[in-house]
């Protein structure tokens, strides 16, 4: 309640002076519905007139429309409406879509506590394009992330093969110097190749890398990119932080790029929701959790069978200009040439050197 003379104050400024509700509220230092009020606005507040709309024949479908689909483009549901007779306008339309679409319900999430070691979170991250010599490349980072020390390591890649998939875990698990008990990844085709409901069939490759390192994958349900919270905002903070206006010479120089920003910055940072150490430190403690790496790496070389025509030059990696030799006996062609059947090797992903020839 305020007093009574700076009520009289208020009517006088709102019906002698003219001034706005706002300008009194600021200038008298009182919140705005105070003033109103006080002014008894509400006495002179006429009755609200629902008129008549074109779209009132159509509510009904509408409702029952956007209940079975409810989120339906208002432009979509306008041709529907139309073909049932609407003569009226998709801008009136958009106006009743918009008061009977449902809301969603508030979702309610828990912060997410694991014991050091126990879980590390694994994605794919787009970074946009690059040139190389004439040809133009999609560059990739694989990211993996450890849950409780939000200790990270990329992998920059020109592509999102499987071959560069597990390169990158063999890679991170090197630089961590371990292995998480679980790796939560995506339902990327890379890791499960069907799916049906909460049956998963992985991938035979990820599932042979998982029994040589001793750790089991699982996968956050679909559409539900909150369930790895952690490598989302990992991929975020490396673009934000690390690949914004960075120049660099390849792959390979980026790659270095990286690992001197991770120990330098990303690692020195204080941990997320517990400002009493930094990442390094709680690092240092986790890898005591950690499974031990085994004696020899997951091996993750790409290897293809190619043929060659009567040209001895073999497409491999969008590369046109290899010149392999003649590998292993056999019958020759017409003109001194051979046809032969050979093994492209290419050491994961992202490097251009010449992959190697193997029969």
């Amino acid at each position: 309640m305020i007093p009574t003379a700076q009520v009289v104050e208020i009517r006088r400024l709102f019906f002698a002076e003219h001034w706005r509700v706002g300008t009194i509220a600021t200038q008298l230092g009182l919140h705005a519905d105070t003033v109103r009020r006080a002014l008894a606005t509400d006495r002179f507040a006429r009755p609200a007139v629902v008129r008549p709309s074109l779209c009132d024949p159509y509510r009904a479908f509408l409702q029952a429309t956007l209940q079975q689909y409810p989120r339906l483009r208002a432009t979509r549901l306008f041709e529907m409406a139309k073909a049932r007779g609407y003569p009226g306008s998709v801008v009136q339309l958009r106006r009743v879509v918009r008061t009977l679409r449902p809301v969603p319900a508030a979702e309610a999430y828990l912060r997410l506590h694991l014991l050091p070691g126990e879980q590390g979170q694994a994605d794919w991250g787009s970074f946009g394009t690059v040139t190389i010599g004439r040809a133009t490349r999609r560059l990739s980072a694989f990211v993996l992330v450890l849950s409780w020390s939000r200790a990270l390591h990329a992998v920059f890649t020109l592509d999102q093969t499987l071959e560069s998939f597990l390169r990158g875990h063999v890679e991170a698990f090197q630089a961590l110097g371990g292995v998480p008990r679980v790796l939560l990844l995506d339902n990327l085709k890379s890791a499960v190749l069907e799916r049906q409901g909460d049956a998963i069939r992985f991938h035979p490759r990820l599932l042979d890398l998982c029994g040589h390192y001793h750790c089991v994958p699982r996968t956050c349900a679909v559409g539900a990119a909150h369930e790895k919270g952690r490598v989302e905002r990992a991929i975020r903070y490396l673009r934000d932080a690390f690949f914004a206006a960075r120049t660099f010479r390849d792959v390979d120089d980026l790659n270095h790029q990286f690992v001197h920003w991770r120990d330098t910055v990303a690692h020195a940072r204080r941990v997320p929701g517990d400002a009493t150490r930094t990442v390094a430190e709680a690092l240092a403690e986790e890898r005591m959790r950690l499974l031990p790496l085994p004696a020899h790496p997951f091996p993750t070389a790409c290897v293809r069978v190619v043929t060659s025509g009567k040209t001895p030059y073999i497409r491999f990696d969008r590369n046109w200009d290899l010149d392999p030799p003649y590998l292993g006996p056999g019958p020759a062609h017409a003109g001194g040439r051979r046809r032969d059947r050979a093994a492209l090797s290419r050491d994961g992903g992202g490097s251009r050197a010449p992959p190697e020839l193997r029969c």
